[in-house]
């Protein structure tokens, strides 16, 4: 599958199906360039801001709770209530629940390792190790020119691998990949010494500072990245050299 067709733009008159031959399935947007296919696909993947919003609201419950009553037990329960109360909403109005799993899952595993070790940091702990490794893994990917933001793109145009293939794309993934590894750095070189020393308030003030609002300043600099380009989807199609 080339760029073109994987975006959904029209191929030569010989190679295009008809829309009868495809029934029922959802016409794919139709693109121009390579800049305006990331951004619809990083779009869809990150789930807009309500989806980062409710990926921070448990953990901002968790804060204040514990600011207030110094207990582990009921800061945990706020926490996995709001949780929950965002998978009921979700539910209620037929929506998917892909994005609020991002608030219950994390919720859920810090709830499970606090209630065991009975030290409230430790809910930041499963956050702060997929920050790591996010991070480790973002670098990584671009040191071998596989940068990651090219697998969501090819997942989400159902040809995970072909875009490996197309310069355009890999550069472009490259770069956006390094952007979004930023959020994933400054959360583990802040948060990891915040745990380490015990720093509970301020390991909330931290998730919450260096969660959705750096996620976005990140969405800001791709935003302005993707703007400035406009590389046709069909000059991405060569190969890699």
């Amino acid at each position: 599958m080339t760029a073109a067709e994987s975006a959904g733009l029209p191929g030569p008159a010989a190679d295009r199906p008809e829309q009868s031959d495809r029934p029922g399935r959802p016409e794919r947007p139709q693109f121009r360039y390579v800049e305006e296919l990331v951004r619809h696909e990083l779009g869809r993947t990150l789930g807009g801001p309500r989806g980062m919003v409710e990926a921070a609201l448990p953990f901002v419950g968790f804060t204040a709770a514990w600011v207030l009553s110094r207990a582990l037990y009921p800061s945990l329960g706020v926490a996995v209530g709001i949780a929950v109360v965002l998978a009921v909403v979700r539910l209620v109005q037929r929506s998917s629940l892909k994005f609020v799993a991002q608030a219950v899952v994390p919720t859920a595993i810090a709830a499970v390792i606090a209630t065991r070790t009975g030290r409230a940091e430790d809910v930041f702990l499963p956050g702060i190790l997929y920050n790591g490794a996010l991070a480790v893994v973002s670098l990584l990917t671009v040191a071998v020119r596989r940068p990651l933001i090219g697998f969501v793109v090819g997942a989400a145009l159902e040809d995970p691998t072909g875009w490996i293939r197309d310069r355009a794309l890999v550069r472009m993934s490259s770069r956006l990949t390094l952007v979004l590894a930023v959020p994933y750095v400054l959360r583990f070189v802040v948060q990891l010494p915040l745990f380490l020393a015990q720093e509970v308030v301020w390991l909330g003030v931290a998730k919450v500072v260096l969660g959705w609002p750096l996620l976005l300043a990140a969405l800001f600099v791709i935003g302005l990245l993707l703007s400035r380009g406009r590389t046709p989807i069909e000059e991405s199609e060569r190969p890699v050299g």
